[in-house]
C-alpha cells in the first residue's frame, strides 16, 4: 500500500506519521511519499518521520520529494494538508477583518472566503494530476475550509471525502470524562464543516443509550469551559456545540478579544519555528509534547481510520466525515457537503439517517450552506461581484457597507494568488 501526503513538509505531520506508526496492523503501509514545495521543511520532517518508524519497528519506507507527479503515482489514497499562503496568509486572514468589525478567523467569515479562494484552485489541478495518472486513488481533504474543498473535488468527480479532527476530539473528550473506551462512544454528530454540534453520546453504537444529559449534569462547567461558552447556554441548549460556534454564538465578544493580542498565525509561526528546530534534532526520534499545541489532535487517528476503512484494510465501519448530503438533510440540496456520521467502505461514505433539526439548528445551516455555494462559485469562477455576494450572505457579516469593504481588503491581500484579480 502506498499513501502520499500533499502538503507533507507541515509541521502537522508528525503528528499523522506517530498515528501510521504506532496503527500499522489497522494501515500497513509499504510506502509513504510526503510531497511539499519547501524542500527545506521537508527534509526535517522525513527526517524525523522516517527516526519515529524506525523507533516503532515500522518496516515501511518514507520518500520526500517536490514533484508533486512522482510523489502521487501509484499512491492508492493521496493526504492533503496543504495551507496556500501558508502562515503570513492565515496572519492576514485574522487581522483584516477585524479592521470592519467582524471576526478575523482561517476558516469562516471573510478570512474563511480568502482562504477558499487561494485553495480551491490549488487542490483541484492537485486533483487533476492525481487522476491523470491514478483515477482510482481516493483523496483525503484535510485542508480547510474542509466543507467547500471537498465539494469542489466531488462536483469535479474526483474519489473524495473531507475529515475534521472536531468530532474525534469530542470522542475522546467524552470517553475520558465517561471512563470508558473510545470506541464504546458513538456520537450524533450533525451539521457543516466547522458548524457542528452533538445532539447525542450513544455508548456502545448508533442506537445505544443516550449519555448526553448525564454528561451535561456532571461535567457541564468542564464542557462549557473547554468551548469558552458559558455553563447556562450550553444547558439551555442541551447539546454540546461545536467551538467553532462561538464565532457565531459570541461574534463580538470574540471581536473585541481578537483585537487585544496577537493573532493565532503569530503564536504559531513561532510554534512552528521551535518544532522545526526541533526536528532538525538527530536525536528527536518521537513527535515533541509542543506539538500537541499547535493543533491536529488525534488527526492521524482519524486519517488512519478513514483511510482502511476507504482502502479495506479495517477501520471502523462508522466514522464522522464530511460528504455529500443525498437527502440526509431534507432542507439541504442533495450536492451540499455536510459533516455527519457516515458508513464508509471501499465504495466512500454514506451517510446515516438523523433526527429532524430543531429550526435553531437547521436554520443556521441553511444559512452557510447558501454562503459556501456563493463562496465555491467565486472560487471557481472569480470576479469581485462573486466575492461580494458571498461574504454579504455570510451570517457573520450581512451587511452591504461591511460587505463592500472586506471585498477590497481581500482582493487586496490576496492579490497575488487571485489569478482573476
Amino acid at each position: 500500500m502506498k499513501l502520499a501526503v500533499v502538503g507533507g513538509g507541515s509541521t502537522y505531520t508528525p503528528e499523522l506519521i506517530d498515528g501510521f506508526a504506532r496503527l500499522r496492523d489497522t494501515l500497513p503501509i509499504e510506502e509513504l511519499v510526503l510531497v511539499d514545495p519547501a524542500a527545506d521543511r521537508l527534509e526535517l520532517v522525513g527526517g524525523l518521520a522516517r527516526r519515529i518508524f524506525a523507533k516503532q519497528g515500522h518496516p515501511g519506507r518514507i520518500v520526500t520529494t517536490s514533484d508533486l507527479d512522482a510523489g502521487v503515482a501509484d499512491a492508492d489514497a493521496v493526504l492533503l494538508q496543504l495551507r496556500v499562503g501558508g502562515q503570513a496568509a492565515r496572519n492576514q486572514d485574522e487581522t483584516w477583518p477585524l479592521e470592519c468589525g467582524c471576526v478575523g478567523q482561517e476558516t469562516t467569515g471573510a478570512g474563511g472566503l480568502a482562504k477558499a479562494l487561494r485553495t480551491v484552485p490549488v487542490v483541484l489541478d492537485i486533483a487533476e494530476r492525481v487522476r491523470r495518472t491514478n483515477p482510482d486513488a481516493w483523496i483525503i481533504d484535510f485542508t480547510n475550509p474542509v466543507g467547500i474543498v471537498t465539494r469542489a473535488l466531488l462536483q469535479a468527480g474526483h474519489k473524495a471525502v473531507g475529515l475534521c479532527n472536531v468530532a474525534i476530539g469530542f470522542q475522546r473528550k467524552f470517553a475520558r470524562l465517561l471512563d470508558v473506551t473510545p470506541g464504546e462512544v458513538h456520537l450524533d454528530h450533525v451539521g457543516l464543516n466547522h458548524l457542528t454540534w452533538e445532539l447525542g453520546v450513544r455508548l456502545g453504537g448508533p442506537d445505544g443509550e443516550n449519555v448526553l444529559p448525564k454528561l451535561l449534569a456532571e461535567h457541564g462547567d468542564a464542557i462549557a469551559d473547554d468551548l469558552r461558552m458559558p455553563r447556562a447556554i450550553v444547558d439551555r441548549l442541551g447539546v454540546v456545540p461545536s467551538y467553532y460556534l462561538r464565532y457565531f454564538y459570541a461574534h463580538d465578544e470574540v471581536v473585541r478579544e481578537l483585537g487585544t493580542k496577537p493573532s493565532r498565525a503569530a503564536e504559531v509561526a513561532a510554534m512552528e519555528k521551535e518544532l522545526l528546530a526541533m526536528y532538525g534534532d538527530p536525536a528527536l526520534d518521537e513527535k515533541p509534547a509542543l506539538l500537541a499545541k499547535r493543533g491536529g489532535a488525534f488527526y492521524s487517528e482519524a486519517a488512519v481510520d478513514l483511510a482502511s476503512s476507504l482502502l479495506g484494510s479495517g477501520g471502523t465501519p462508522v466514522q464522522v466525515v464530511n460528504t455529500y448530503n443525498r437527502g440526509t438533510l431534507p432542507f439541504l440540496p442533495d450536492d451540499a457537503v455536510i459533516e455527519v456520521q457516515a458508513r464508509v467502505d471501499g465504495t466512500g461514505a454514506t451517510p446515516l439517517a438523523v433526527p429532524e433539526l430543531d429550526p435553531l439548528y437547521a436554520g443556521l445551516i441553511a444559512h452557510v450552506t447558501a454562503y459556501e455555494d456563493l463562496a465555491l462559485e467565486a472560487a471557481l469562477r472569480g470576479g469581485r461581484d462573486r466575492v461580494f455576494e458571498a461574504l454579504l450572505a455570510h451570517p457573520l457579516i450581512g451587511q452591504f457597507e461591511y460587505a463592500e469593504a472586506l471585498t477590497d481588503k481581500l482582493i487586496a491581500h490576496n492579490r497575488e494568488h487571485l489569478a482573476w484579480a
